[in-house]
């Protein structure tokens, strides 16, 4: 749930907490629902550590009436058909690769989105109901509860502000393991998986604030510039740690031309990354992307890490987003 959606924000460096207005704002501020006119679906497929894992998304969000919008989202995130090679060697100690299987692990995030229209003019704001499952194998399962809370507000000026509260009442999942499953691995490898695992996850709480503004020239041309303070309530390695609150901050710009083309590049993810000689270096993840849009129809491509300048791997990510709407003129 941490590592983002949709190609044309992701292109950004995720700083689009303020700027988001289409479907895929039930991830990133669910206030941002509000700038959904009509219906509109979004999908993105993403692949990581050279395609052995698979990131996909869709969402489809949907006017209710004028003061509100309705949205849901699923994200799953898995590594398919993992060799279970535990059982390679029977009880006499001989190699059969007949007792070779194989198992999946994934994780799914569902989320359910409300938007709403404040009556102060310009404000918005809008929360989110998530359910995490996350399963490894026949050997465990967990199910979690999550809910998020984002508001937006645009100054007469044309000034967005944002925020965005994540896992406002701290998330859970509550893990169920199959012991005996457990029990066919426990030995595998000695001095390793001999005691059941814990069975309870935390997700802290994690806040989001932002600002952005669009600036037009000669009618066609625009450019919309937004920076984004990534803070959590925990020491890290963010550039800023503090023993209450750590913050990673990022700045996304995007060029267009005639709304219908556009080119986005964007930094964020700045650390303090200890080196071999225990100094320390500021290491961020700058990324680029470009978009094109064509009556309803719009197409994305980000490329994250660019330059390798982080300890992340960059990854091409694609995404798409309709207006069910143009299916009916």
């Amino acid at each position: 749930m941490s590592i983002g959606v949709d190609a044309a924000a992701l292109g950004m460096s995720n700083a689009v907490t303020s700027s988001t207005g289409d479907v895929n704002s039930g991830y990133w501020n669910p206030a941002g629902l509000m700038g959904v006119e009509d219906k509109q679906l979004a999908l993105m497929h993403a692949s990581y550590f050279a395609n052995i894992a698979q990131y996909d998304y869709a969402a489809f969000a949907m006017p209710i009436d004028d003061r509100s919008v309705l949205g849901v989202s699923v994200i799953r995130f898995g590594v398919d058909d993992i060799l279970n090679t535990t059982q390679l060697i029977d009880d006499q100690g001989n190699i059969d690769y007949n007792r070779i299987s194989l198992f999946s692990t994934a994780d799914y995030g569902f989320t359910l989105s409300y938007a709403r229209k404040a009556p102060l003019d310009g404000f918005t704001y809008g929360v989110n109901a998530k359910v995490i499952r996350r399963i490894i194998g026949k050997f465990a399962n967990s199910w979690g509860f999550g809910f998020d809370f984002g508001m937006q507000y645009e100054t007469k000026n044309e000034w967005k502000l944002g925020f965005m509260l994540r896992d406002i009442t701290t998330t859970y999942n509550v893990w169920a393991i199959d012991e005996e499953e457990f029990n066919t691995i426990s030995g595998a490898v000695a001095g390793q998986n001999q005691e059941l695992p814990e069975t309870t996850e935390i997700t802290l709480p994690k806040a989001q604030l932002g600002t952005s503004k669009k600036f037009m020239f000669h009618n066609d041309y625009s450019l919309m510039a937004a920076v984004n303070l990534n803070m959590q309530f925990a020491k890290t390695n963010d550039i800023v740690n503090l023993d209450f609150v750590s913050i990673d901050p990022a700045v996304g710009l995007e060029f267009g031309y005639i709304d219908m083309v556009f080119i986005r590049a964007g930094a964020g993810n700045f650390q303090n990354e200890m080196q071999l000689d225990n100094t320390q270096k500021v290491t961020f993840q700058p990324n680029i992307g470009v978009g094109f849009k064509y009556r309803g129809v719009q197409v994305d491509y980000a490329l994250t890490d660019i330059g390798d300048q982080s300890a992340a791997l960059y990854s091409n990510i694609f995404s798409l987003k309709v207006d069910l709407g143009i299916f009916r003129h």
